[in-house]
């Protein structure tokens, strides 16, 4: 029995909705500073790297940065976008060199469509083998500047910010 497709039915085929060209924001070159509190007993700690963010189609965005990571020194991490029409919500994974967790992603944009909230789960900080809920949250300031801040839920219900990386567009 053959059934007729609607609109919130996964295809092979997706035309590109405003929600993909939101992702198109991101595509340039970057250079970025990243303040981190590993921990509330250590004082921040400092990095830099550079971002390179392209297409992939029309639907999809890739990142790829390199730099030091708090406590983990030299790395290279790859982070995947795009917008699912089916789920009507925001997809994506992350990778680093530094790890071999697979983090999968799922948000939304706010109202005024200039901040984007990803929830992932992963490996918690504490190093005790448990799942930690995250947030990831891109917000630009303008054009050429954009702020990504994570957060880790917190065992008092509480998301709790521990990173913040400020991106500037490579000019």
């Amino acid at each position: 029995m053959k059934t007729s497709k609607t609109q919130q039915e996964p295809t092979m085929n997706t035309k590109p909705q405003k929600e993909h060209q939101w992702l198109h924001k991101l595509v340039g070159e970057w250079t970025y500073e990243t303040e981190a509190m590993m921990s509330p007993e250590q004082p921040p700690e400092r990095a830099t790297g550079t971002e390179s963010v392209r297409t992939l189609g029309e639907v999809w965005v890739l990142a790829e940065a390199q730099g030091e990571m708090p406590g983990c020194g030299a790395v290279t991490m790859v982070i995947t976008l795009g917008y699912d029409p089916h789920k009507q919500r925001y997809v994506g994974t992350w990778i680093g060199s530094m790890m071999t967790y697979l983090w999968f992603y799922e948000g939304e944009l706010d109202a005024d469509e200039n901040i984007l909230r990803l929830n992932s789960q992963g490996p918690a900080m504490t190093g005790d083998d448990k799942i930690a809920n995250y947030r990831d949250v891109i917000e630009f300031k303008s054009d050429n500047h954009r702020v990504m801040t994570s957060h880790v839920l917190g065992d008092d219900g509480q998301w709790h910010q521990f990173m913040t990386v400020n991106y500037q567009r490579k000019q």
